[in-house]
């Protein structure tokens, strides 16, 4: 199988344009086409519809657009590894962390990869799990680690849990909550500052107040960077909704102290690496999961 010619398979699926396709391959158009015709020759089966201005893969050639992704994805996997290897070298690593994650763990993890391979170059890209899963689709990173409740348990998707963490609702020193125990509703009335929710936990805080079913309770700031949601709470009288690892320095020296309110239990998040099956995992990659996994079972329940 010629991987050049598969990739230019892939590169018209991409644009669904001869000429788009060949410049983006760095072809002329009329060899671009040849290309196409030749494997399409090859495999005894036709690809693309050629239609006036319109280009659309067959159901065949859905199916090996689809083989040919991953078998490019392999192949540069491959060159870069004998790369890697050959340097000696674990090269470098494109991740994502969801925001609690980011909180919590990744400065225990982070720490101990610049430790341990310090010549290993890290890029991380923080986001919710819609996000984050976006660009696991598009090959923008290998890997990320983020609460997993809501992720669809889809076949292409390999999820490794590590733990989780159990959310509480916490208040600055001096609060008016603080020290006494509250309804749901005492403390709702003083707003909430919260990382956006997930389905469950959205559906469990409307029950939680009492809410007719099918309506939705309105956080007072919704925000997936801890920093600034703890900056908010340690200002005002808002209601931070975090978890003791996000908090534990402020918890240590009585900035933050945790409310106490009547009802609530949140069990522990869902956490995991989730990673795309069947995809090879660099050196690099490989490390920083194996130091995430390692901050999880040092700081998750």
């Amino acid at each position: 199988m010629d991987l050049h010619r598969l990739s230019h398979v892939v590169a018209l699926a991409d644009t669904l344009h001869f000429a788009r396709a060949a410049e983006a391959v760095h072809r002329s158009q009329p060899a671009f086409s040849r290309s196409i015709q030749a494997i399409e020759s090859d495999l005894g089966i036709r690809l693309f519809d050629r239609d006036v201005g319109d280009v659309r893969p067959t159901p065949a050639g859905e199916f090996v657009i689809e083989r040919a992704r991953k078998l490019l994805f392999e192949a540069r996997c491959l060159q870069r590894d004998v790369d890697l290897y050959r340097d000696s070298q674990l090269g470098d690593v494109a991740f994502g962390v969801g925001p609690l994650l980011t909180a919590t763990l990744m400065p225990r993890a982070l720490v101990a990869l610049r430790r341990q391979h310090p010549q290993v170059a890290l890029r991380m890209e923080v986001g919710n799990s819609v996000q984050l899963l976006e660009s696991l689709r598009t090959e923008n990173i290998e890997f990320f680690a983020a609460d997993v409740s809501d992720m669809p348990r889809e076949a292409a998707l390999d999820i490794q849990l590590i733990g989780g963490q159990p959310g509480n609702l916490y208040v600055r020193a001096g609060h008016p909550l603080a020290g006494r125990e509250h309804t749901p509703q005492e403390v709702w009335a003083y707003g909430l500052a919260a990382p956006t929710l997930l389905s469950r936990a959205a559906v469990e805080l409307a029950a939680l107040l009492g809410l007719p079913e099918g309506q939705q309770a309105t956080i007072a700031l919704e925000c997936d960077n801890y920093g600034l949601l703890k900056t908010v709470a340690l200002t005002t009288d808002t209601v931070l909704a975090a978890t003791d690892a996000a908090v534990w320095e402020e918890l240590e020296s009585g900035a933050l102290v945790r409310l106490v309110v009547q009802g609530w239990l949140s069990p522990p998040s869902s956490t995991g690496i989730v990673r795309l099956r069947g995809r090879t995992s660099s050196p690099a990659a490989k490390a920083a999961i194996a130091a995430i996994v390692r901050a999880a079972g040092e700081i998750n329940v």
